[in-house]
Order: structure tokens, then C-alpha cells, then sequence
């Protein structure tokens, strides 16, 4: 649901208030009206640091099941051993999903590349940048991923404004609103969140999944959450 990538150089400043959190988002979108609740972790070490989280969504219009209809897992370890400004990420995507009618795998993905974090001196304007080598199981050899992350804060910390964007190659069966079928080579997802933080722990806000040609959906779409957040 949501990805951060940080640096060491700025953990001390940066990972207090962002380290480990659990959210639950309600999905307003046409096809969706479901929950989702998602759990992350970030851990910095002294040869980088360590970031995952785990997305579950809950029944759904679309899916038409009782339960978990779709369980997603990113893990990604970021390694530097130098002081030059660029880490080395290395990545993990896969999951599952399932509706009334049929059960599938997401394609286990395998990322591996340069990142560079750009940041003012109170770290409250952070950006990540990433070019990777992308292995789509079973789906494509030799792709590639575009990622960006950024974190802004506000007022004293009191509104975070953070979010992803990613670019990547895949080739994807795609079916439009009127169930025709085509073919799509590219998709684009972002994911940016709005946080209203009434202290360090507890958060009111949500987010807006932009996306195009993902998930199968042909062509753009925007998917807004209304979300809670529980910083640990």
C-alpha cells in the first residue's frame, strides 16, 4: 500500500516517527468498497537498512469473497558500505489474490539497483530515487522499474504528505470497463498518502491510488481511501 526507502544518513531525524505502523484504509473505489490493512517495518543497520510490508485486502466488490481476497509482501534491503551518496537496493515482490470464481499468484519479482536519497537539513523533504533491473517470474526476463519515494512534512511534523510512484515494463493481459481484452506493454502505479497527525503515535488521513493499465484494468484509474495509521 505504501513504500518508504531511506538512507542511514538520515535515520536518527527521519525513522523516529515513521519506523514500524500499521494502517487500515477504506477503499471508496467503484469496484472495490473493501478494507485493507497494512504493516510496516523500517530498521536501519550499519551496512544499511531494511524495509518491507505486508498488504491484505478484505473481501471487495469486485472479488466477491468472505475473507483475505488479495495478500501482498515487498521486502527490500538497501546495502552501503561506502560514503559515496548512492545505495544499492535489492528487492522482493509477490503475493496472491482470489475472487468467487478462480485463485491466482502475483509473479514473484526481483529487483536490483542503484538509489539516491536527496534531502534538506531538517530531513522534513525527503526524495529517493531508483533505477532497477527488473525479473518478473514467469512473465518477463529483462525489465525494468522507474521508482520514486518522497516524504514531506508539515507544520511541525503535524501533516506528512508521502507517497511512491513506480514506472515499470510488463507484459499484461488488459480488460477495459465493457470486459473487452486487449494487451498492454507498461504500467504506471502510484500511491500517494495524506496524513494528519494528532500525535506521534495516531494518524487520520488516506490515500489515492493512481494508476494505469494495472491489475488487469485497462487505461487510468483513481481508487481514493479514507485510513487510520498506528505508529508503534
Amino acid at each position: 500500500m505504501k513504500r518508504f526507502f531511506v538512507s542511514t544518513l538520515f535515520v536518527v531525524a527521519f525513522v523516529t516517527l515513521n519506523a514500524q505502523n500499521i494502517q487500515l484504509h477504506y477503499d471508496l473505489g467503484k469496484d472495490r468498497q473493501m478494507l485493507t490493512t497494512t504493516v510496516e517495518m523500517f530498521k536501519p543497520d550499519n551496512w544499511g537498512n531494511t524495509f518491507f510490508f505486508i498488504d491484505f485486502d478484505y473481501g471487495g466488490k469486485a472479488a466477491d469473497v468472505n475473507g483475505v481476497s488479495l495478500a501482498y509482501w515487498e521486502l527490500a534491503r538497501e546495502i552501503k558500505l561506502w560514503e559515496a551518496p548512492v545505495a544499492l537496493h535489492v528487492e522482493y515482490n509477490g503475493g496472491m489474490f482470489r475472487t468467487k470464481t478462480f485463485t491466482a499468484e502475483l509473479n514473484n519479482s526481483y529487483l536490483v539497483g542503484p538509489s539516491v536519497t536527496i534531502n534538506n537539513e531538517d530531513f522534513s523533504r525527503v526524495l529517493t530515487l531508483m533505477g532497477m533491473y527488473k525479473y518478473i517470474q514467469d512473465s518477463e526476463n529483462a525489465s525494468f522499474q522507474l521508482t520514486a519515494v518522497w516524504g514531506l512534512h508539515f507544520f511541525n511534523r503535524k501533516l506528512s504528505f508521502t507517497g511512491f510512484v513506480d514506472f515499470w515494463k510488463q507484459d499484461n493481459v488488459l480488460f477495459d470497463s465493457e470486459g473487452n481484452m486487449s494487451t498492454g506493454e507498461f504500467v504506471l502505479l502510484s500511491e500517494p498518502q495524506l496524513w494528519y497527525n494528532i500525535n506521534e503515535q495516531f494518524s487520520v488521513g488516506g490515500e489515492i491510488e493512481i494508476s494505469s493499465n494495472f491489475a488487469g484494468n485497462k487505461g487510468f484509474m483513481v481508487n481514493p481511501t479514507l485510513g487510520l495509521k498506528w505508529t508503534l
